[in-house]
This record gives C-alpha cells, sequence and structure tokens, in this order.
C-alpha cells in the first residue's frame, strides 16, 4: 500500500508559472500524450504491476478528459469541464499526468513538480497555457476522486487449501483483491468469466500438459534457442510490456492530441478490466499451475500424463492461479482496441524491446502475430496450458472491443 500525497495542493499554478523561465523552449515534442506516457511508465515502474497499471490508467484518462474538454470530440470517461477553445491541450495534458503521478508520494510530487515545469516551458506563456494548467488539474483531481476506496488497497484474504495440520508454501499471493475491485468499464469484475478449465481425464488435457512438459521446463531439450528467447522475452510485466507497442501507433499514425488521449485511454482501461476480469476467474477456478500438475502427474486419473518430481519452468512461477493466462488477456485486450479502433489485424510495424532479454527487439505488422507469440511465450515459459492461452486471449478480445463500443465513444452531431 502507497501513501497519497495531497492532490489539491501538489502542483499549484502560481508555482508552476513563477518557475518557467521566459524564452526557454525545450526541443518540440512530437506528442504530449506519449510523452507523459513515457513518464509515467518510469514512475511507476518499481510499483506491482497490478498496481502501476491502476495509476497509469488513472494518468491517461486524466489526459483525455482534460484534452476532450478542450476540443469535444468525444463522450468523456467521467467530466467534460467548460473550457475555451484556445486553452493549450499540452499544458493540460501535462497537467494532468503530473497531478495523477503526484499523488503516489512526496518525493515523486516534488520529481513531478520539476517535470511539469520543464515541460512547459515550451509552451508560450498566457492565459491558454495558465488555463490550461487549471483545467489538467481539476480533471486530474476528478478522475483520482473517483478511484478512491476502488477495493485496490484492500488486504490480501487468499486461503490457501490444506488439511489440518498439512503445510503448503506460505508465501502472499499476487492479486487476490483485484476480483472485487471497481472496474472502468465493466459492469462487474465476473462479466467475462469463462467457462471452467477442461477436465482432467480428456485428451486434450493430456496434450497440453506433455506440450509444457516437454516445451516449458526450464532444462528442456525440445525447446528451440528461438522458443527459448521469446519465452524469456514475455516475461516482462507491467505497462512496460504493452504501452511501448501502442505509443509507437500513436506516432507512426500521426494521431492528432484527442485522438491520441482517447487511443491510449483506451488501451490502458481495456488492461485494467482485463487484470480485473483475469484475476475473478484465477481466484475463482483456483486452477493448479503446471509445476504443480507435472509433479502430480499420477494423481490426475489420466493414464496419459506421467509425474516428474523435479520438473521447473524456466522462471519462478507467478504467485495466483493459473487459469486463464493472463499475458494472454492482457495482449489480447490490447489487440481488441487497436483493431477496433483502427479498423483491422493489420498494423504498420511496430517494434519493442524487452527488460527480460536485453538486445532483443521483436516486430510486429499483425495483431493476431503479436497475441499468438505473447500465448507461446507462455507456454514455452512453463507457465500455462495451451488451452488457458486461448480462453485468455479470446477474453481480451472480448473485453477490448466491449470498452471501445462502451466508453469515449465519438459524439453525434447534426452534420453527421
Amino acid at each position: 500500500m502507497h501513501a497519497v500525497y495531497a492532490m489539491t495542493r501538489s502542483i499549484p499554478v502560481v508555482m508552476i508559472a513563477a518557475s518557467i523561465v521566459v524564452g526557454a523552449f525545450a526541443q518540440a515534442r512530437a506528442n504530449v500524450i506519449t510523452d507523459w506516457d513515457e513518464k509515467a511508465l518510469a514512475v511507476v515502474a518499481p510499483m506491482p504491476p497490478y498496481n502501476a497499471q491502476r495509476l497509469i490508467g488513472m494518468v491517461h484518462l486524466a489526459m483525455f478528459d482534460a484534452v476532450n474538454s478542450i476540443e469535444r470530440r468525444y463522450r468523456p470517461y467521467l467530466v467534460e469541464l467548460k473550457a475555451e477553445p484556445t486553452t493549450s491541450k499540452e499544458a493540460a495534458a501535462a497537467a494532468a499526468a503530473a497531478t495523477i503521478l503526484a499523488t503516489l508520494d512526496p518525493k515523486t510530487a516534488s520529481d513531478m513538480k520539476t517535470a511539469l515545469a520543464t515541460y512547459l516551458a515550451s509552451i508560450p506563456d498566457g492565459k491558454d497555457k495558465l488555463n490550461g494548467v487549471e483545467l489538467g488539474e481539476a480533471v486530474a483531481v476528478r478522475i483520482f476522486g473517483a478511484r478512491i476506496n476502488d477495493g485496490s488497497e484492500e488486504p490480501d484474504a487468499y486461503r490457501p487449501r490444506t488439511t489440518p495440520g498439512v503445510y503448503v508454501p506460505t508465501p502472499i499471493t499476487a492479486g487476490s483483491m483485484w476480483p472485487n475491485m471497481k472496474p472502468f468499464a465493466m459492469i462487474k469484475g465476473s462479466q467475462f468469466r469463462p467457462d471452467p478449465p477442461i477436465a482432467l481425464n480428456s485428451n486434450e488435457w493430456a496434450a497440453d500438459f506433455n506440450e509444457l512438459k516437454d516445451y516449458g521446463g526450464k532444462t528442456s531439450t525440445k525447446r528451440s534457442a528461438q522458443q527459448t528467447e521469446i519465452a524469456r522475452f514475455w516475461l516482462m510485466t507491467g505497462p512496460r510490456a504493452y504501452h511501448p507497442l501502442v505509443r509507437e501507433l500513436v506516432t507512426t499514425k500521426g494521431m492528432s492530441v484527442v485522438d491520441s488521449a482517447r487511443f491510449m485511454a483506451l488501451v490502458t482501461v481495456g488492461l485494467n478490466d482485463a487484470l480485473i476480469a483475469v484475476f475473478d476467474a484465477k481466484y475463482h477456478y483456483n486452477f493448479w499451475r503446471p509445476i504443480t500438475a507435472i509433479r502430480n502427474g499420477d494423481i490426475d486419473e489420466n493414464p496419459a500424463t506421467d509425474r516428474e518430481a523435479t520438473w521447473q519452468p524456466i522462471d519462478n512461477t507467478p504467485m495466483h492461479p493459473e487459469y486463464p493466462c493472463a499475458h494472454c488477456i492482457l495482449s489480447g485486450s490490447v489487440a481488441g482496441v487497436v483493431k477496433a479502433v483502427l479498423g483491422g489485424e493489420d498494423i504498420p510495424e511496430v517494434a519493442m524491446t524487452s527488460t527480460t532479454a536485453p538486445g532483443v527487439t521483436h516486430r510486429w505488422t499483425n495483431l493476431t502475430a503479436f497475441t499468438e507469440e505473447v500465448a507461446n511465450a507462455r507456454i514455452w515459459a512453463g507457465f500455462h496450458y495451451r488451452f488457458s492461452t486461448r480462453v485468455g486471449t479470446n477474453m481480451g478480445h472480448q473485453i477490448g472491443e466491449y470498452v471501445v463500443k462502451n466508453v469515449m465513444q465519438p459524439t453525434v452531431t447534426g452534420s453527421q
């Protein structure tokens, strides 16, 4: 749990105005939305990945509602405040993002005051800039206030399954409170809950079990070097795993400030609701991870599966139940939003690096190729069964499409 620093006093307009050096202009920036997404990713990097996604989601919603209050082309996510059309969208978006990030702790608040003043130095002084800062701060306060007591700070209450006196591993699970967190767009966390996992006595279970046992083990001799690289590439978690790809699409497409704000806000809403939905399903079904299943392959009542006592995955297994695949629902939600907004599976080439595979760059020109790579990575890492990856990706697609259809839609005017 992190302390919440007082928002309304975090970055006063007067202080910002006083700190701007007249005539000192920073290098021109392509887009205020992508600039502050990148800044936000650096700020949230030390946070647990789910908390980081929640905070950066608020950053993007605040930026969208701020710039959309100036250029009213879409329905607001939460609030549409009065603003002159000449109000600086760049100042509004930057102030909105900085104000949300400043809630993290006093040091971050101080850092954001400096970062915002530096950013605003590239914008001509005057009423439009000051009005933009005031607007961005006011919107951010409203967005942040709507997420107070949303359930994200509830204590972990996961009950390990055991019998009296029998030891079970004791680490605290991850995300166990997320199923009950207030969604960003969904009606409830269980809205997209999938059917139960496949039966353990089925042929499909045996096939998926044995595929993962052969290709997902730490010392696998069947997994190729390329498959190992892909598995390690997708060991990264949190916003840094998906936001760079979306930023690149914004830049490549040359989106306006308002369109890029909406696009990235839709993606972050989808990612946040995907996390809520996947943890709802995970903790509802409580399905065993591969390391547990393979070390107990002799008790699943399937003659086609065998126990391997020392089997381990490539890396430490995430501390939450297996079904469905979380990386898959997240990549699926990104693909669902991108396809709905841009109109198809094919995209301009985007490239991304990974914090868990230094020196490696992956490129995609198709959304299905992107989601399939993520799904395969989680199998080859030894974390997820193939049926679980399919279910997760499909859930993500549904959530992404739902978000685009239900929040921040284009406004309808008489001329349309």
